[in-house]
């Protein structure tokens, strides 16, 4: 497999191979990302592909300070959260009853034990929670990024990090112990 700086500088040439390899190296990453902020859904997709679209439109801009798996990862979180947003939006007065269909699908999820999946009830539990928090979660817990690189990744300061993991997770936990 080809270092990033080499497949970069070749991306930026035209190389369709280098394109292809670039995104095989990081698809996975920003499925789980957005996967993570948005669930198992059709816009989940549509968001993973725009992610690529968007990096490789903006390539000339990359300026190689970060990993490009922390820039992908950034324009994921960023693309999520507008499809959040967008979606909000769209459904504004559909909102409340949306949550509490997915409050029932837990339920009934966890009615049965012996059918349980763990990960997609946390999957399901993240939904419900605020995309601020929801963002941090995903990043720091699910896809493994440290306090800094999430500061980085989310331009905010460590410390509002450290604070709104803190809280998602005591939210995240209220809400899988209702179900639970």
């Amino acid at each position: 497999m080809y270092p990033d700086k080499e497949l970069i500088a070749l991306c930026r040439k035209g190389d369709q191979l280098a394109i292809r390899k670039l995104v095989e190296k990081h698809q996975r990453q920003v499925r789980a990302t957005v996967v993570g902020m948005l669930g198992e859904t059709a816009e989940a997709e549509d968001v993973a592909q725009e992610v690529f679209i968007r990096f490789f439109n903006a390539l000339s801009n990359f300026k190689g300070d970060a990993k490009p798996s922390t820039y992908l990862t950034r324009i994921a979180v960023n693309l999520s959260l507008n499809e959040i947003k967008r979606q909000q939006r769209k459904n504004r007065w559909l909102v409340f009853f949306q949550k509490e269909e997915k409050i029932n699908q837990i339920e009934d999820k966890t009615a049965n034990p012996d059918r349980q999946d763990t990960k997609e009830l946390v999957h399901r539990a993240l939904q419900l929670l605020e995309p601020e928090f929801r963002s941090v979660i995903v990043l720091r817990m699910l896809d493994g990024y440290s306090v800094k690189e999430t500061a980085e990744i989310l331009k905010l300061p460590n410390g509002t990090v450290a604070s709104r993991l803190a809280r998602g997770q005591n939210k995240l936990k209220i809400i899988l112990n209702k179900f639970l």
